[in-house]
């Protein structure tokens, strides 16, 4: 962070839970020193805190969660599909009220420090390389995993993009870089790394810090709508994002990335969820019926785009 930021973690299950624990956060904090209060989260333990702080006679601004919004957007209750304002322009607009305008999107720089050429030169990146190559501009990354049924595209067909993507990294000797976390992702991304050539898991050898660095390095990820995502974003790297039961409309879209760049389906039922976690009501979760080939060759084209490639690239022939 830097020099004039501060952080105070909460223990809301232990000394900070309930009313008193709020009125010790509250001593704790000092909270009289401080001009004005920026409630980012607009849950019940940050409105008794707001609460306080106006009573205190601060300036307090929340923010707007859009709830109305987003409840008619996946009960399809307007015509069309209105696109919601973004999570970052609702935080942008908290501040505005404080006082500080600001336009995230127009200063917004890889939070790794690295500079946007890195995508394109860097030869001295700290990770595995696949044959020759020199560039580890060149790879890509895949994080297959998400936190709710409904946003995972099905495991057997990303295994498919993964082994069709892999053939085509190892004719220019680039590679494919699994991104997961906990044993049982581990498991899934070390099997496919030993099927495949050109694949390299690093899910459970890196800290978090450290993934997004290597993130930073990678011309292009293909995400889930997921933590990764929004993490690859934040490293200013290109994301292709995979969506299912929830929708980019509902403003949730990685920082900065592009909306030709989710891969989705145009149903009726789309979108059922603002955060995936309920069931599909046909129970086969047909908004994730894509094909691996659309996935393996849009990944393709945006590598050409890219100018990834020396050679135009092409769909393996048993496609």
């Amino acid at each position: 962070m830097p020099p004039n930021v501060a952080f105070f973690g909460v223990d809301t299950k232990g000394v900070h839970h309930g009313i008193r624990g709020l009125e010790r956060l509250l001593k704790e904090l000092d909270y009289r020193r401080f001009d004005a209060v920026a409630d980012l989260h607009n849950v019940l333990r940050s409105r008794w805190l707001d609460l306080r702080f106006r009573l205190a006679g601060k300036r307090v601004a929340v923010l707007c969660k859009g709830r109305w919004g987003k409840w008619r957007l996946v009960h399809h209750v307007s015509a069309g599909l209105p696109v919601l304002p973004s999570a970052a322009e609702r935080y942008e607009q908290v501040f505005f009220r404080l006082g500080f305008p600001l336009s995230s999107l127009a200063c917004h720089r890889s939070i790794t420090g690295v500079s946007p050429e890195y995508h394109r030169m860097t030869e001295d990146f700290d990770v595995p390389f696949c044959a020759d190559s020199q560039s580890v501009g060149k790879n890509i990354g895949i994080a297959p995993f998400a936190a709710h049924k409904g946003k995972i595209y099905p495991l057997d067909r990303m295994e498919e993009v993964v082994r069709l993507l892999a053939r085509n990294m190892q004719q220019r000797g680039e590679c494919v870089f699994l991104f997961g976390a906990g044993r049982k992702e581990k498991e899934v991304l070390e099997d496919w790394e030993r099927r495949y050539p050109a694949v390299v898991s690093l899910a459970g050898k890196y800290t978090m810090d450290e993934e997004i660095r290597r993130m930073a390095g990678l011309r292009l990820m293909l995400t889930m709508d997921s933590a990764n995502m929004h993490l690859a974003s934040l490293a200013e790297t290109r994301v292709l994002s995979i969506w299912g039961a929830t929708h980019p409309a509902a403003g949730f879209l990685g920082f900065g990335q592009r909306l030709d760049d989710c891969i989705q389906r145009d149903l009726p039922c789309r979108p059922c969820s603002v955060y995936g976690s309920r069931s599909c009501r046909y129970r086969d979760y047909r908004c994730l019926d894509i094909p691996p080939q659309q996935v393996v060759s849009r990944i393709l084209e945006v590598l050409e785009g890219e100018g990834a490639t020396d050679n135009a690239a092409s769909v393996p022939s048993d496609m």
